[in-house]
């Protein structure tokens, strides 16, 4: 089993190996996207289902390089073989592999079936605020967006990859007046042919 040092050490390492790509610029691309979706979208709810949807499709395209470049290892050189390995694999490996940030993990279930993520710092979201609900008009009410929920679909898709259904959705986010942000994740299912008969979900 494998501790949260040793999975930061293996982020730390695997970050310093990654191009970088300018954080400004980034934040830019990712808002210019929001904007043409919410142009094309005819409520809030399409909005965050869409960054959804979008952040799946790479999250089952990304656990590829993540397998590739980390060898699936979370210190030891074997696979996670419980729901709190992968949490932390997640959080201090894979957010830090990819966006040079790391979350904490909190917030076990006591059927050891959901965690909770805590990102502080979010470079999606650098240049970001959402209007006053007083200041949208219908359908469009741009105070509910979720306007980091790509987060939540790539975690979702790169999940499913490795056999584990789960759900996540953001319950907490700065751009709201929350201290921090905070992804829920729940196991739903670990599917046939899945994460092998030594997976536990404690």
């Amino acid at each position: 089993m494998s501790s949260k040092s040793s999975c930061a050490r293996q982020g730390e390492q695997l970050w310093a190996k990654m191009p970088k790509a300018n954080t400004e610029l980034f934040a830019l691309t990712y808002g210019a996207i929001v904007t043409e979706i919410i142009s094309d979208s005819q409520t809030v709810q399409e909005v965050n289902d869409r960054l959804e949807s979008m952040g799946y499709n790479i999250g089952i395209r990304l656990i590829d390089e993540y397998h590739a470049k980390s060898a699936v290892v979370v210190g030891s050189g074997q696979p996670c073989m419980t729901l709190k390995e992968t949490a932390d694999a997640i959080a201090k490996i894979g957010f830090k592999m990819f966006l040079g940030i790391a979350c904490d993990v909190a917030s076990f279930a006591p059927d050891g079936r959901s965690f909770s993520l805590y990102l502080y710092d979010n470079p999606l979201t650098t240049f970001v605020e959402l209007p006053p609900p007083e200041d949208c008009e219908g359908n469009m009410d741009l105070s509910q967006m979720q306007f980091s929920n790509i987060y939540c679909g790539v975690i979702r898709g790169a999940l499913e990859q490795v056999n584990l259904r789960v759900n996540c959705s953001f319950v907490r986010d700065v751009l709201k007046g929350d201290e921090v942000n905070e992804i829920r994740v729940e196991l739903k299912e670990v599917l046939a042919d899945g994460a092998g008969e030594d997976y536990q979900e404690e």
